[in-house]
């Protein structure tokens, strides 16, 4: 397959399309917002829903939403956008639940600056999310990385049901390189026989939540 030449953040976009995500949700900040605009572009001519929503917050619980019902789903932001998320990303790792979330990083800390930056690295490996929760980052190294590890991020969150960061940064997602969308390796992944898709009075009953308590 021929190479396309493709900044990061649109390499990411491409690669999501690809691994069979059909659902983007985003809120725009530089320096990610051509992810967003890529999908908002691609996303409906495959089949797929690209939705801008008012807010970080309200996009992050869209994907709690989409994931709930088992969908490949994908969000992505820059460092104080994460922010903003890691309320509804803790709500996401406490139900067990799948999706990729993208962080190209920029400078803080507060709103701070627009440049490249790589200073979000305890956040996400750390203390993402309201304590007790980790997730898988995968870093990668150059754009052709970014697309190669967007698939893997779909499926190691499918297989081990839980969220998992791609971790780029400023520089990389507005760099341009030759990406080659190989084929990717085929997998067993895992029923999805706990997501909530209806049950017609036909199924078990089933429930999402991030809490369990007796009363």
């Amino acid at each position: 397959m021929a190479k396309m030449l493709m900044k990061g953040n649109e390499a990411i976009a491409e690669a999501a399309i690809r691994a069979g995500c059909k659902l983007f949700f985003g809120y725009p900040i530089t320096p990610q917002t051509e992810l967003s605009e890529y999908m908002a572009k691609n996303m409906p001519k495959r089949g797929g829903l690209s939705l801008q929503a008012e807010s970080e917050v309200a996009a992050i619980n869209m994907v709690l939403g989409a994931a709930s019902a088992g969908a490949r789903v994908i969000t992505s932001s820059s460092s104080p956008g994460i922010s903003l998320k890691s309320e509804g990303i803790s709500y996401i790792i406490g139900s067990d639940l799948p999706c990729v979330i993208v962080n190209v990083q920029r400078g803080g800390p507060g709103l701070g600056g627009i440049q490249p930056a790589q200073s979000d690295y305890y956040q996400a490996t750390k203390a993402l999310g309201h304590g007790d929760g980790h997730i898988i980052v995968l870093a990668p190294a150059s754009v052709q990385e970014m697309a190669t590890l967007t698939g893997e991020a779909f499926d190691l969150a499918d297989i081990y049901r839980m969220p998992c960061m791609i971790f780029a940064d400023g520089a990389l997602g507005q760099m341009m390189e030759p990406v080659d969308f190989e084929e990717k390796p085929t997998r067993e992944l895992p029923e999805k026989d706990w997501a909530c898709v209806g049950h017609g009075g036909k199924s078990v009953h089933k429930i999402i939540k991030s809490l369990y308590m007796e009363p």
